[in-house]
């Protein structure tokens, strides 16, 4: 059984069309040998089986379960702990300072391509440090990712330790309970934070995603095209109110995709915002 050219181009076309996901290249070898192992798996005999299955069939699992063999996530808490300070310090401070003064007690955020769950609890736990009284404010944090598994682990809330090996030690006292060599995040934490399924190419799905004060997703762009990574942008342009921050991945740059939004500098850190 051989994987041509060809056919390993459709393949990777037809993932691309799916979800905006672009494999270089440089990526033969991962790509193939996921393939190799879910054919394996459904006992196919042929490369061009599994492909047909794929493009013609009206089951959408089949096109999901390979997505979440080809999407790699690698995460833990407090990651990029510059960024998460500037954010938590400066930024988050003084939206919330503009909106105290006009009456309004409501942070919505987004942590889109959420993996298994560390960024948005983080940033669950920040909101709950940094806002003053938080018991009083509403606040809304949407998770969302394009691999059921991770979603179904992120709901879970418990980690391993290497995934809280950056979170401050009377965090972990305070919104962690241990279990033997693992950590249970509590109830108050888990409840904050809405898990949900979502393809960021899906034009209905974004469009439903309205007036959040922030946006997270970071190393997420690096695994989409141009074409693709555009699309996103101007998709969570409309998502964001006015002023309404967004934050990506240390290596990646808004501006040198789109002008839809005006760079701030914060200390060692860059975030963009909706002009």
């Amino acid at each position: 059984m051989t994987l041509t050219v060809e056919l390993y181009r459709k393949f990777v076309n037809l993932i691309y069309k799916k979800t905006g996901i672009w494999f270089e290249p440089s990526k033969r070898y991962f790509v193939d040998k996921r393939l190799d192992e879910r054919i394996a798996e459904l006992g196919l005999e042929k490369y061009q089986e599994y492909y047909q299955l794929l493009k013609f069939s009206n089951d959408q699992r089949e096109m999901q379960h390979l997505v979440n063999l080809l999407t790699v996530n690698e995460t833990y808490f407090f990651r990029d702990f510059p960024q998460l300070q500037g954010f938590a310090e400066e930024v988050l401070l003084q939206v919330v300072k503009a909106k105290v003064a006009s009456g309004i007690r409501k942070i919505r955020l987004w942590s889109a391509g959420c993996s298994t769950g560390e960024e948005p609890y983080t940033l669950a736990i920040i909101l709950l440090e940094m806002l003053p009284e938080p018991e009083q404010w509403t606040i809304e944090v949407l998770a969302t990712d394009i691999n059921t598994k991770v979603i179904e682990a992120a709901r879970r809330g418990l980690y391993n330790s290497r995934s809280v090996k950056d979170v401050p030690h009377e965090y972990l006292e305070r919104y962690f309970v241990k279990r033997r060599d693992q950590y249970l995040l509590n109830t108050q934490v888990r409840n904050m934070v809405h898990f949900k399924l979502l393809n960021l190419m899906e034009d209905q799905e974004m469009e439903n995603q309205l007036e959040y004060d922030f946006i997270f997703c970071r190393n997420v762009l690096i695994y989409f095209d141009p074409v693709s990574r555009l699309k996103v942008l101007d998709s969570f342009y409309q998502s964001l109110k006015n002023g309404g921050f967004i934050y990506l991945g240390h290596s990646e740059s808004v501006g040198r995709i789109t002008d839809l939004f005006k760079m701030k500098r914060i200390g060692n850190s860059i975030a963009y915002y909706k002009r």
